[in-house]
């Protein structure tokens, strides 16, 4: 999400989403399907990349056939089912599924729905095409150097009308010291994903302010189910009574994030409002360890990246009251998200804090690599759970998906196979000049950010 919050600007989509989280149109004007394999887009005329290429259906079998191809490795993992791309006529494109794909509408608002310049890409090549992106979205590339900065300029050519801004630079800054400095000296005018309690020390200087708005972004705890201990289905519940959420929230998060009954955030489709959070019950937690066999508690590791050290602190912290002695194992970022990708499932221990984005809005996302037992991050094995993953992944009828959605829930938290947690807000912090805010998403889409000098 970091790398497209930045290269949404530079590149366009075939759909997108407004600030009220409804998806729209960008680049396809329409579309609907053809038949359960099928799906028909009508693009917009008259729209041109950066450097005069025009865009067509063309370009849309490229670009998206571009990512299927093995040789471009690429990680996107939302077109899976897309087998190709029909060109129907110059506006016009099919686009193909082995299986049924409901949400390629939505899958197509982000990183798959993406277009490049095809006689451009080929003429310079991957490589100089990365050192200089070409794209046709509202901003253009003008610099990049490397863990310092990256400048943008606007497009006033835009389909969509030119930005209010002129320029746009992306700075990477190293922790909220170095934030606070650069918005005194008015380096930068807007600082985003802080965690809450990076925010916090920012709050109370004279000139800057604090914004949270509602996100989508999903916490829980991964629970391995083959773990011994965790095995037992008594004990993954009692984890869920131990760690209070809302206490959580007021005491680490600033109140900035949304308790969620399971791991299926309140804005994406297929959320079941019946469905309630477990109940923070300690002497139940006790019970229940001790039905297991654990009147004392157990031992046990709590693994967690280095941003989330606060957080994965007090879980630990709450689990203590039952007896669960959870050590925080706290590591580097980037080893962390090595281990959570890789094809070891065990790379991260018995127990993980982890969160996920499901910016397509649709159940599917924050469960399609955690529940069904092959996908790459799933640490439970239930006949149930995947027959129900098939169910809300490969029909078409919206009603047919919501039963399977409401059922998978009521599932999950029977079954607990996650410590479910919440949802975090955007925070923004920024100066009093900058009038922006973020959809659900916390996409940087920034073509309609305004600065104004007070």
């Amino acid at each position: 999400m970091p790398s497209m919050n930045v290269l949404i600007n530079i590149f366009d989509t075939l759909t997108g989403r407004d600030p009220d989280n409804q998806l729209v149109p960008r680049l396809a004007l329409d579309w609907a399907p053809v038949d359960e394999l099928t799906w028909r887009f009508r693009l917009r005329k008259g729209v041109r990349f950066h450097n005069g290429e025009p865009f067509d259906a063309e370009t849309v079998k490229f670009s998206i056939e571009r990512l299927l191809d093995p040789e471009t490795a690429s990680p996107i993992v939302e077109l899976r089912y897309v087998t190709s791309v029909t060109v129907i006529d110059e506006y016009t494109v099919d686009i193909n599924t082995d299986q049924p794909d409901p949400i390629i509408p939505e899958k197509l608002s982000l990183f798959g729905g993406v277009m490049v310049p095809p006689a451009h890409l080929q003429e310079v090549g991957d490589a100089a095409f990365a050192e200089h992106p070409v794209g046709c979205g509202p901003f253009r590339f003008v610099r990049y150097q490397r863990a310092v900065e990256l400048e943008l300029e606007a497009n006033p050519d835009h389909w969509n009308g030119p930005p209010a801004i002129e320029s746009l630079t992306f700075k990477p800054i190293p922790n909220p010291a170095s934030a606070l400095a650069a918005l005194q000296s008015d380096e930068v005018d807007l600082i985003t994903g802080l965690v809450p309690d990076a925010a916090l020390q920012l709050r109370g200087y004279q000139g800057i302010e604090t914004s949270s708005f509602p996100g989508i972004r999903t916490s829980y705890l991964s629970l391995d189910t083959e773990d011994p201990v965790l095995s037992d289905r008594r004990v993954r519940q009692a984890l869920n009574h131990a760690v209070d959420v809302p206490r959580l929230i007021d005491a680490v998060l600033d109140g900035k994030a949304r308790e969620v009954p399971t791991m299926i955030p309140r804005e994406s489709f297929g959320f079941d409002e019946t469905i309630e959070p477990y109940s923070r019950d300690l002497d139940r937690a006790r019970e229940l360890l001790a039905e297991a066999g654990y009147p004392d508690g157990f031992r046990t590791t709590l693994t967690a990246s280095n941003a989330d050290a606060f957080v994965a602190e007090a879980i630990s912290g709450l689990l203590a009251r039952v007896g669960v002695e959870a050590r925080v194992d706290l590591l580097d970022p980037a080893v962390y998200s090595e281990r959570l990708t890789s094809e070891n499932r065990r790379a991260l221990g018995p127990i993980y804090l982890a969160a996920s984005t499901g910016w397509t809005l649709d159940g599917a996302s924050l469960v399609q690599s955690n529940v069904r037992r092959d996908r790459r991050q799933s640490r439970w094995t239930s006949d149930e759970a995947d027959a129900l993953i098939d169910r809300e992944e490969l029909s078409v009828d919206p009603d047919e998906r919501l039963q399977a959605f409401a059922e998978l829930q009521r599932l999950l938290k029977e079954e607990a196979p996650f410590v479910f947690l919440y949802q975090i807000d955007n925070i923004l912090v920024h100066t009093p000049r900058v009038h922006w805010q973020p959809n659900v998403t916390g996409a940087l889409v920034m073509e309609h950010a305004e600065v104004h000098d007070e």
